[in-house]
């Protein structure tokens, strides 16, 4: 026995102590530790971590402490309560804080509200299954194995709390949000480029809220090099200057005809003409839809994406027009909940649309942001899957090949002006429509696109300022034909 591990005994005292919710908290607070044992009972989890020299004296006491077993501390391990405390405060943890979050947010749910949770939760993952007696925190494992709750991704579940209005725990995740900001903005830094693609749970919403858990500046690949961690690609308006990236020498094949799909969802009715012209003469095959509610949305998103045609095309673009919130969009209904953002990247990706493995993806959003006292709570959209199977062998991890550029602005603008397109588009198009700017790759345009939004918000009202931001995981230069 090394001086790292835990006496036997110990752990089959203390497991005999704990009823099953506290063993169920237990295990998955360690889901982390030992991935390869996630369906292993508490006892083989503790025992397992002990001989692999994961657990400690000081693990096993903060476990005790995160399922308020005080008692046990005391009577098993000879600690006090405030013993603990004062080794967490020096940041020396074993449990994520994402992993301690969800526990808490579990011990302040009642059962018919996890209830409602599992039934809401239907419209976002039709094929989960929903047992009557599930816990919150099994509803978040399943979620989890899905790709739809992460510890930098935690949309979906506010926006449910919001339906069964627990503010309260939507504060306790803006907290955590919050604390993983900062904390990754000063230690932890991000994938960027090209490495991005080997991030499967990647998420390219909003960015500042990574983890901030990592603990190592390396992390193994699939095809077991080592990943050297970056400084994040961020480029918003509040930054000016050139921000540095490593690409691949080689562009993207952009040769087809049509060069792609490019479905524009404009439910403002402001933009369309403009951005259909701009992309039929980059040689698109553009689709146009209007004032769509979200039902109608999810249909047309779920028929482009099941389209064979995207095998013989080399791209795929999406523009979005529409009011929303920083994580939705609302459509022509207006729901608080509103249509993920997330959920539509998701349908475009290798699992989903496997026509468009390898081949890059733009998104393009406009977001007339709207304040959460002028939501209105109405029914959830429900969110169906992709039922077409794929076999062939993903050698691209399937967050790959995807720009995101997520505009936003307060939704007086259109108040104010309410036929006025937005600037943040018209800039676009021009610059796409300027021969000499088509002739630099997309990341340089955009770096210009940027430059046009921050001029605009030197003198504009406050309240009609632009936020831009930009995420990618772009693996070459992408370049449109001239």
């Amino acid at each position: 026995m090394t001086r790292c591990q835990v006496p036997a005994f110990l752990i089959h005292q203390i497991q005999e102590e704990l009823d099953k919710d506290e063993e169920e908290m237990m295990v998955f607070l360690c889901r982390d530790l030992a991935p390869d044992l996630a369906t292993a009972d508490l006892k083989e989890l503790l025992l397992a971590l002990n001989e692999r020299e994961k657990l400690t004296p000081y693990g096993l006491s903060e476990l005790l402490y995160r399922v308020k077993r005080f008692d046990l501390l005391r009577r098993i391990l000879n600690t006090e309560k405030t013993t603990v405390e004062a080794h967490l405060s020096r940041s020396l943890r074993l449990i994520p804080d994402y992993r301690v979050l969800m526990v808490e947010i579990n011990e302040n749910l009642e059962k018919d509200e996890v209830g409602s949770l599992g039934f809401l939760l239907r419209d976002y993952a039709p094929r989960m299954k929903m047992a009557k007696d599930k816990s919150f925190l099994a509803l978040i494992i399943d979620l989890e194995k899905l790709n739809l709750v992460a510890p930098n991704q935690l949309d979906l579940i506010e926006n449910c709390f919001r339906s069964i209005h627990r503010i309260d725990l939507i504060r306790k995740i803006q907290k955590y949000k919050n604390e993983a900001s900062v904390s990754s903005v000063h230690s932890q830094p991000v994938y960027v480029n090209a490495h991005q693609a080997s991030l499967t749970n990647l998420n390219l919403i909003d960015p500042p809220y990574n983890s901030g858990i990592q603990k190592e500046n390396t992390e193994k690949l699939q095809n077991g090099s080592s990943l050297t961690l970056a400084e994040p690609v961020r480029m918003s308006i509040q930054e000016s200057g050139s921000v540095p990236h490593k690409m691949f020498d080689d562009p993207y094949k952009m040769q087809s005809q049509p060069l792609g799909i490019c479905l524009i969802i404009d439910c403002i009715g402001n933009d369309t003409d403009v951005l259909e012209e701009t992309f039929r003469s980059l040689g698109y095959d553009v689709h146009c839809h209007r004032y769509l509610n979200m039902n109608s949305m999810n249909q047309a998103l779920l028929e482009v994406a099941r389209w064979q045609k995207h095998r013989n095309c080399d791209s795929f673009i999406c523009v979005l027009v529409s009011r929303g919130n920083s994580q939705s969009i609302f459509c022509t209904d207006h729901t608080f909940s509103g249509f993920p953002l997330e959920q539509i990247k998701k349908y475009f990706t290798a699992d989903s649309c496997p026509g468009l493995l390898g081949k890059p993806k733009l998104f393009f959003i406009q977001s007339y942001i709207v304040s959460e006292n002028e939501e209105e709570c109405t029914s959830l959209l429900e969110v169906d899957g992709n039922d077409e199977n794929f076999t062939a062998k993903v050698t691209i991890p399937q967050a790959a090949d995807i720009l995101w550029s997520h505009c936003k602005v307060d939704v007086s603008t259109l108040e104010r002006s309410p036929t006025s397109s937005s600037h943040y588009l018209r800039c676009l198009a021009d610059l796409l429509c300027n021969p000499y700017k088509r002739k630099l790759s997309v990341l340089d345009i955009h770096m210009e696109l940027n430059k046009k939004v921050y001029d605009w918000n030197m003198t504009a009202d406050p309240s009609q300022q632009y936020s831009l931001l930009l995420q990618h995981t772009l693996r070459k230069n992408l370049f449109f034909p001239t």
